[in-house]
């Protein structure tokens, strides 16, 4: 996406609180062990909406945790490519695949397998909203075969971030895709929170990704603008960041894949972490058979802090001294 001269600052600190022919492949990839603790073997198959870095980590964390235990699995790997259709596809497949467990990751594959696999257990994670998107009956008590992990944003944190970060800044500018229904709560979460900071919102809204760049032109001369963990967006964020860099628009993101792709900072989720939780309740179900539908859904305990410093530069931020010295390297 950008210069690979890019420099990363991060740091990791508990704050308490993207037909199955058009879809890549990494099918019965075994990340196992043939010393498993218990002697059984699994299989189990990842429905991945799409490829960007916070999906892909969540997704190699998931498989870690079973790599980490010992634990003998193969893993049927598939990728819908940004497309719900293939997703679906993808889903309708796993059902008559004799898997132990599927995984999906990110809300729409979530809803995907959870419409077409209903006897066997779907752990999800990268969902924002599981209520809202309608996986669960609750948080604390999902009911039926489907739980895992969130990855809401930290989102008041967040905005405090930019706000040190942009002190001058009245108007955040926000692009998210219309049909993820976990980007909407993410937008009412942030005008939410910014009302009472003095921040008003701007949205645009796009349905492909070849509509970013004419949506942030949309956005007019807002002061800052927030990216959520939005599949399409994050898939797209080299143009979002291009047009913002020419409009002089600082870039904040709610997770740390996206300003290694050229957003200015976050404070957000280890997606390798969350997706390692999510594979420590997969090996709950699997070895010591807990049921998905008392599990309660989880939600990361960690995030990881992240300044782009060659972003800063090209977005034409200063970046207080306060903030470096939170990184792990400067």
């Amino acid at each position: 996406m950008f210069s690979s001269r890019s420099k990363v600052l991060a740091s990791i600190f508990t704050v308490g609180a993207l037909a199955l022919a058009s879809c890549s492949s990494d099918s019965s990839d075994s990340a196992a062990s043939n010393d498993s603790a218990s002697g059984d073997s699994y299989r189990v198959g990842i429905n991945q909406l799409v490829q960007h870095p916070a999906l892909d980590a969540a997704t190699a964390g998931f498989k870690e945790a079973f790599e980490e235990a010992g634990v003998d699995v193969t893993f049927d790997e598939q990728n819908a490519n940004g497309e719900q259709g293939t997703a679906l596809t993808i889903s309708q497949q796993f059902a008559s695949d004799n898997l132990d467990l599927v995984l999906a990751v990110a809300t729409p594959a979530a809803q995907a397998t959870a419409q077409n696999i209903t006897n066997i257990p779907v752990l999800f994670t990268a969902v924002t909203d599981a209520v809202s998107a309608e996986l669960v009956d609750s948080n604390e008590a999902p009911g039926g075969n489907v739980t895992g992990t969130s990855d809401i944003a930290p989102i008041e944190q967040q905005l405090e971030l930019l706000q040190q970060l942009v002190p001058d800044a009245e108007s955040i500018g926000i692009v998210y895709a219309s049909g993820e229904v976990n980007s909407q709560v993410q937008v009412d979460e942030v005008t939410k929170a910014a009302e009472p900071l003095g921040l008003s919102v701007k949205t645009q809204t796009v349905t492909t990704v070849n509509e970013i760049q004419q949506a942030v032109e949309a956005l007019g001369d807002v002061d800052v603008i927030y990216v959520p963990t939005d599949n399409m967006v994050v898939s797209g964020i080299s143009s979002l960041v291009q047009v913002a860099e020419q409009k002089q628009i600082p870039v904040i993101a709610a997770e740390a894949g996206t300003v290694e792709g050229g957003a200015l900072a976050t404070l957000g989720i280890d997606y390798t972490e969350l997706g390692r939780q999510t594979g420590e309740m997969a090996l709950r179900i699997l070895q010591d058979g807990e049921d998905p539908a008392t599990m309660p859904v989880e939600t990361a305990t960690e995030f990881t802090y992240v300044i782009n410093e060659d972003a800063a530069e090209r977005q034409g931020v200063e970046i207080p001294q306060e903030i470096l010295d939170k990184a792990d390297r400067v």
